[in-house]
């Protein structure tokens, strides 16, 4: 059997499935379907400082290959989530990440102040890239000198390792990369959602409220694909891969292209065991290939 542990440098990861931010609520709501010790692990739905209610409806539209989200991180707040979710996930074995998230810079680090004395944390993940929370899909992450300042500004705070998480919209996402390893950042997940429009063709208006959301799904897999490999190329610290993965098939593509993880999450929405069906064929396809050891993977894209 292929070992399927990966080593991210500042953990050990069971495997290399993670589920993704936004798809698996807080964790305990998918207590009911599986075993969340059987992860990797997964990252909680983001977390301002305080409660926030996210956009109005609509908010959620089906495409043909995906789906356009404009939830607009809709959350209970830290101290909420500290009190009431925290206790009951600290005995789990698994890797618990908290996705940060922040109105101005000072709020990702209040965020992550507040969580530093509390146990059963593996890392913290900047949300730095939701493309609809604000107009026309800007966010820190679209910049690299912004994305610079939110890291280096947590980095100095933060007890727990920082996974900064990129968004394809950036005009130079290897740029925006760079600068949040310089400036501290332990890893990189990507790809968030690409900022995108569905339009009702009998209103003639837009199908969301927000007029613009996240498309996610299957349809994106071969651009987040492409962005993992050309940014795991130039950057030293791990980057854990993102983007339709709805299979474990999928989950090797994003390894083989120079990711040490992976995150689910649109796949959740179809199938809340889909991350217990990845692992095991992502160990399947490892005893095809003859690996030892998954990690051997990763990177190996021949071109």
């Amino acid at each position: 059997m292929t070992d399927l542990s990966v080593d991210l440098g500042f953990c050990v990861l069971k495997n290399p499935v993670i589920a993704a931010s936004g798809t698996f609520g807080y964790g305990p709501e998918f207590q009911q379907f599986l075993d969340l010790n059987r992860l990797g692990g997964f990252v909680v739905k983001g977390l301002y400082y305080d409660p926030r209610p996210g956009n109005p409806p609509p908010r959620l539209k089906e495409t043909a290959a995906g789906l356009i989200n404009a939830i607009g991180l809709q959350g209970i707040g830290v101290e909420r989530f500290a009190e009431e979710i925290l206790p009951g996930l600290q005995g789990l074995d698994t890797a618990v990440i908290i996705n940060v998230c922040g109105n101005h810079d000072e709020e990702y680090a209040e965020v992550v102040e507040y969580l530093n004395d509390r146990d059963g944390i593996t890392a913290y993940e900047l949300n730095v890239s939701c493309p609809n929370v604000k107009q026309e899909g800007r966010c820190p992450a679209m910049y690299p000198d912004a994305t610079y300042r939110i890291v280096k500004l947590v980095k100095r705070i933060s007890r727990r390792p920082l996974i900064t998480k990129l968004t394809p919209n950036a005009a130079d996402i290897i740029e925006v990369a760079l600068s949040a390893q310089e400036a501290g950042s332990d890893a990189l997940s990507l790809v968030n959602t690409f900022l995108a429009l569905a339009v009702d063709a009998e209103t003639r208006r837009p199908a969301l409220a927000n007029v613009f959301g996240g498309l996610s799904g299957p349809a994106i897999k071969p651009l987040a694909l492409r962005c993992v490999y050309q940014v795991a190329a130039r950057v030293s610290v791990p980057v854990i891969g993102m983007g339709g993965i709805m299979t474990g098939t999928d989950a090797a593509e994003f390894l083989i292209s120079g990711a040490s993880a992976v995150q689910v999450g649109t796949a959740n929405f179809v199938d809340p065991h889909a991350t217990l069906n990845i692992i095991s064929e992502l160990e399947e396809y490892g005893r095809r290939q003859g690996l030892e050891k998954i990690s051997e993977l990763t990177g190996t894209l021949k071109i």
